[in-house]
């Protein structure tokens, strides 16, 4: 019989204050498509990281291919015919592709010359066998995250790998760039690869994988056939008890006008339009979600209203203030809260305490300073405290834990956390469940509609198209930078929006506005 490509047996490996795999079996045949599935925090990462070598385990074995193997470097892994896609791509963006794939293998001729002819015509045979569609010679900084991605993942067939690891693969993705990487996958297995992916996504699962393991806690759960297993019963062994993936709200009851954003014009980074002649209306009471495609003006869109990009022309008005030109720390007074979608570059001080990035906003201010300016480290220490409970954030040295530390939804909930407590009247939420699991997304959906319910204005920005049609109470659809149309929730459908976010303008008679 063929052996496993995989056999990880009884693993462990502790970090202070937490045992991140606790004698965890893993085992993936050869030439399948095998998900690693757990809620943030269950440990899936650190168990691949073992097998990549960025860690070393505090007990168990490692077969690859029938045979034990100790793997203590990626060098190890290299030679073992093991690849990594991070979920965070380690890519230099002023290198083309090329330059990044063979970066530490560069070639040279005769004359040891660096020999990028011969490499960039290898990496566009790659490229072609396994259908990624990459430019040798193009720019990472001029290419889109999605094309980012299948570098990387030539970047590992270059090393000759056959075993494959992603992890989180589609946190970055919108859902075309999502459907040709599972395509990838397919290909890839044809090829006769081995692969493992990480993963919060059901739908993912039952699209791609053959098998799936479930890891809860630092545990390992269970093996299914994914054939045999629906997504309830996958949410269930993830998490440990039943999932809703139903939102529950009762219809909204709109009150005053919160934000009002008049003929909006925001260039962006190559200094053209991004946004363009834009106006949207959000009222308290009311989630408001602005659906498209990446890329259409959704960022900047945010980052004017909140104050990271200057307004060309045009007006944002906060409760009959127009804000467009004021301060940051002037804005946050008046009372936005923000959630943004890149939560380590807009939303964290990574090398912060989890006490310390709680209180970014309001840590000059009683009870947290006394008036001399001095912080109080037992008020912000205690502050934290009721947070991380109320908001599950999981931490593995209390409050003291490095926000870097942290899984991506544990840093999601601090962000969560800490501006739902300062009370908005605006809270604007972009992207708030990318990369979460289901039991976290069914926690972040409630408390928005909490909010709601309170009589908060949500501005919420999403490429998952359930997500706005599950959350919104009326949807705003952009194309290249403008609002095509304004639905309420109950005429929306996927076809319509998707339409609209085509830049196709629909009829008034179909419910649009």
């Amino acid at each position: 019989m063929t052996p496993p490509a995989i056999e990880m047996l009884d693993i462990t490996k502790i970090f202070p204050g937490i045992i991140a795999n606790d004698r965890i079996q893993f085992r993936v045949d050869q030439g399948e498509i095998h998900a690693l599935l757990g809620e943030n925090g269950a440990g899936k990462s650190t168990l691949m990281s073992i097998l990549f070598g960025l860690y070393e385990p505090d007990g168990g074995i490692i077969k690859i291919r029938g045979q034990e193997v100790r793997i203590r470097s990626p060098n190890d892994a290299t030679a073992l015919k093991i690849g990594m896609v991070h979920q965070h791509f380690k890519l230099v963006h002023n290198f083309t592709v090329t330059e990044n794939i063979v970066l530490g293998l560069e070639p040279h001729n005769k004359w040891g010359n660096l020999d990028l002819r011969t490499a960039e015509a290898r990496v566009a045979g790659l490229s072609e066998t396994y259908g990624l569609a990459v430019d040798p010679k193009a720019r990472i900084e001029n290419i889109t995250v999605g094309m980012q991605q299948r570098v990387e993942i030539l970047k590992i067939l270059y090393r000759d790998a056959d075993i494959l690891i992603f992890d989180e693969p589609t946190a970055v993705l919108t859902p075309q760039e999502i459907d040709e990487l599972l395509a990838i996958f397919h290909r890839l297995k044809a090829e006769g690869k081995t692969i493992v992916f990480i993963t919060h996504k059901l739908k993912e699962i039952k699209a791609a994988a053959d098998r799936c393991t479930v890891l809860r806690r630092g545990k390992y759960i269970d093996t299914v056939l994914v054939q045999d297993a629906d997504e309830h019963e996958l949410a269930e062994k993830m998490v440990g008890r039943a999932v809703s993936f139903h939102i529950d709200k009762r219809p909204a009851t709109p009150g005053e006008l919160i934000l009002k954003i008049d003929k909006l014009t925001v260039l962006g980074s190559k200094g053209v339009p991004a946004v363009r002649d834009l106006s949207l209306e959000v009222h308290a009471g009311e989630v408001v979600g602005v659906a498209g495609v990446d890329g259409n003006g959704q960022s900047e869109l945010v980052a004017a209203i909140s104050g990271l990009l200057p307004v060309k022309t045009g007006r944002i008005l906060l409760k009959g203030q127009d804000i467009a030109r004021e301060s940051i720390h002037r804005r946050n007074e008046r009372g936005i809260g923000l959630v943004p979608e890149d939560r380590h570059k807009y939303g964290l001080v990574l090398d912060f305490r989890v006490d310390e990035n709680l209180i970014l906003k309001n840590y000059q201010k009683e009870p947290y300073s006394n008036f001399l300016g001095f912080l109080r480290f037992p008020v912000i220490v205690k502050h934290a405290e009721h947070l991380i409970k109320e908001f599950d954030i999981r931490v593995g040295s209390g409050t003291a834990t490095l926000a870097k530390s942290m899984s991506g939804g544990n840093q999601q909930k601090m962000i969560i956390a800490r501006e739902l407590d300062l009370s908005p009247d605006l809270l604007i939420v972009s992207q708030p469940t990318r990369g979460l699991d289901v039991g976290a997304i069914e926690y972040i959906h409630r408390r928005i509609v909490e909010e709601r319910d309170k009589g908060r204005a949500v501005l919420l920005v999403s490429f998952e198209l359930d997500e706005i049609l599950g959350l919104c109470d009326r949807i705003a659809a952009v194309s290249k930078g403008s609002v095509v149309g304004v639905v309420p929730a109950e005429a929306a459908d996927e076809r319509r929006i998707g339409a609209m976010m085509a830049g196709i303008a629909l009829a008034e008679g179909d419910g649009y506005a």
